[in-house]
């Protein structure tokens, strides 16, 4: 378990102290002031934190040297060991309490996310299954009181998504769904086997962290934007003026098509909000590489091609592969509400990994 050195703790209620002390200044600027509050509100529970075990460590200290002490009675130092221990027993949780704490946040926790499902091989089975994924995240997110928006959609003849694209916003919502970027793979009987055999069809999942407008600067010249005519299944137009858009990022080779709504504009405008996802995941990685080089996370390496969940109808289990877990609640997860038992053994496994990272001194 990582011990927090005494000083860092110091540091910690000295910065707080700092802060209030600031925020309460008459003479500061507004915009100054927000900036403190934001600080502020986020230390506030790493100093609570600090403040607890720097309690206990102090109890301890005292409740040891009274245990041993000869000059008291012995009912007072009987007294004194009972209270140690259960100092001893609480001080492992507090102190992990604060070393989570303080773990260097992804700054894109807190931002909206783009969610992103493909069929992959399968075929009609594969369309089927991802839209049954969409439908878990759907109801995972209005569990959480999020709010989710279709941003495209193409759908399979016989039902699910060859392809759908939504924006999901909330409170934490890249932090809870970042880790389920991947392969999931699908095994069942499809509806159209007459001979019931298992087929097995995978949907890949790209969670993606919505950037701010400041986040990504997109030089117009390094756009090209073509126009066409929206059509639907089989070809058929759906719509009687080039209203369907297609941007192309010259400098990456991205392209993203929308033909959704009848609004060139709104077409245009949702498109470039997946490009500006899309090419703020880029730069993401890019950082995240020259930063950590060689190491990956075990849960949160984001790894597209890597198959990360299986869910298997016959047995009725969901099993992630990443973490070794299964669980036998296969409706319930695809129903929603079961999927935070799997988010939160994600995060808590990601937590356990960054905190033993930091334990061995790296």
């Amino acid at each position: 378990m990582v011990s927090i050195p005494s000083a860092r703790m110091d540091q910690i209620a000295a910065r707080h102290a700092e802060l209030s002390a600031e925020m309460a200044r008459p003479d500061l600027p507004p915009e100054k002031f927000v900036a403190l509050s934001k600080e502020y509100a986020e230390l506030t529970p790493v100093a609570e934190a600090a403040a607890h075990v720097r309690k206990l460590r102090d109890e301890q200290d005292t409740l040891a040297e009274l245990a041993e002490d000869g000059a008291a009675d012995s009912e007072m130092r009987q007294m004194a060991r009972e209270e140690l221990e259960t100092i001893r027993r609480a001080l492992p949780d507090a102190e992990r309490d604060l070393a989570l704490r303080l773990l260097p946040r992804d700054a894109a926790d807190e931002r909206p996310a783009m969610l992103e499902i493909r069929a992959g091989t399968g075929g009609d089975e594969a369309a089927l299954f991802a839209g049954d994924l969409f439908r878990m995240y759907q109801r995972y997110a209005e569990d959480r009181g999020w709010r989710i928006e279709l941003i495209s959609a193409s759908a399979s003849d016989v039902g699910g998504y060859k392809e759908v694209v939504a924006s999901v916003t909330g409170q934490g919502v890249f932090a809870r769904l970042k880790f389920e970027s991947g392969v999931h793979r699908v095994q069942r009987v499809p509806a159209t086997e007459s001979g019931g055999r298992i087929h097995t069809s995978a949907a890949t999942v790209a969670v993606l962290p919505e950037p701010e407008d400041v986040d990504v600067h997109i030089d117009e010249k390094d756009l090209r934007i073509d126009v066409f005519r929206s059509s639907g299944p089989g070809g058929q137009s759906v719509n009687t003026t080039d209203s369907a858009v297609r941007i192309t990022h010259l400098p990456t080779g991205l392209v993203v098509s929308q033909q959704d709504e009848k609004s060139q504009h709104k077409n245009k405008a949702k498109a470039m909000k997946v490009l500006r996802a899309r090419l703020f995941e880029l730069e993401r990685e890019r950082l995240a590489n020259e930063r950590a080089g060689a190491r990956k996370s075990m849960v949160g390496s984001g790894d597209r091609s890597e198959r990360i969940r299986t869910y298997n109808f016959p047995q009725g289990r969901v099993t992630d592969h990443r973490i070794n877990l299964t669980l036998h609640r296969l409706d319930e997860i695809l129903e929603g509400p079961g999927l935070e038992e799997v988010v939160q053994a994600l995060i808590a496994e990601d937590q356990a990994e960054r905190l033993a990272h930091l334990d061995n001194g790296a």
